[in-house]
């Protein structure tokens, strides 16, 4: 008997479990509708903006403005973006792995590298591991653009100030719900400046800025850094939420399983009682029959 409520017991604890993954999958549902609508919804004007300024760096003169300036790689800051929270599968680890060899990488390259955690995640995996510089954490619960616009105040003025000399972003593009890609992007200095050899000369275009070209940069390039920070987190939160919906998905489908076996599990031992049982007062009504 002590074996049947032992059996019992692990049953009613992954039905409880259950219902808790049950649940945690239709809050991370619906808070992923509405991060994936907004992703969605923002995704095309970053991809646009970024083609427009790429496109017109490649024409302007690097020394027109202090973000554009390309400077030997000796020092980097490298913008690493991850979830408040776990329980989202593979989400936060396969970013934090991409991070540690892009930086491990960086490293051997006789460069000095800094790391800015945003995500709670992040933020507590690296403090331990290496220089870190303005974390932000709990920041994924409710945001809008003005976060960006914070996180680009602490990395704008350190760049004109030459406290360091690129910038890079690492966060995980939303693909689908069972999918996010670590991607890397250079933020500082644009990765089209230095190229324009490489444009073919039948689609070389002269453009007249209006207002002047100093102007026109003045005001596109914080809102280009504000428009591709935006995007990470936007994709962050769609990707965590996306994340944690499948992983509780197939928590609850293991549990169900667990269940049906521990239920198996338990008629058998049950049956195996009751023969045994019968079997006793079979033998018991056969001795007092003899005697």
């Amino acid at each position: 008997m002590a074996a049947l409520k032992d059996i019992k017991r692990k049953i009613t604890a992954v039905q409880k479990t259950r219902q808790i993954t049950r649940a945690m999958n239709m809050v991370a549902a619906s808070k992923f509708k509405a991060a994936q609508m907004r992703m969605e919804n923002f995704r095309p004007y970053a991809v646009k903006f970024m083609e427009v300024l790429s496109s017109l760096a490649l024409r302007v003169d690097a020394r027109s403005h202090p973000l554009l300036a390309v400077r030997e790689p000796k020092r980097l800051r490298v913008i690493c973006m991850t979830s408040d929270r776990g329980l989202c599968g593979g989400f936060n680890t396969n970013l934090i792995k991409a991070t540690e060899r892009f930086i491990k990488e960086k490293v051997r390259e006789g460069q000095e590298v800094e790391l800015i955690p945003v995500g709670r995640k992040g933020r507590d995996f690296f403090r331990k591991k290496m220089k870190t510089i303005h974390p932000r954490a709990d920041v994924f619960g409710k945001f809008n653009m003005s976060l960006a616009v914070q996180i680009s105040g602490d990395i704008i003025p350190p760049f004109i100030g030459e406290e360091y000399d690129e910038l890079y972003l690492l966060y995980n593009e939303f693909v689908n719900v069972s999918i996010q890609r670590p991607s890397v992007v250079r933020l500082f200095p644009l990765p089209s400046i230095g190229r324009e050899e490489e444009i073919e000369q039948d689609k070389r275009l002269d453009y007249i800025y209006e207002p002047s070209e100093e102007a026109l940069l003045e005001k596109l390039l914080p809102m280009y850094v504000h428009v591709l920070i935006y995007r990470a987190l936007v994709e962050t939160s769609a990707g965590e939420n996306g994340a944690r919906m499948a992983a509780m998905d197939n928590a609850t489908r293991n549990c169900e399983d667990l269940i049906q076996s521990l239920t198996l599990k338990y008629n058998k031992v049950r049956q195996s009682a009751i023969t045994a049982e019968l079997m006793d007062i079979v033998g018991g009504t056969e001795a007092l029959a003899k005697g």
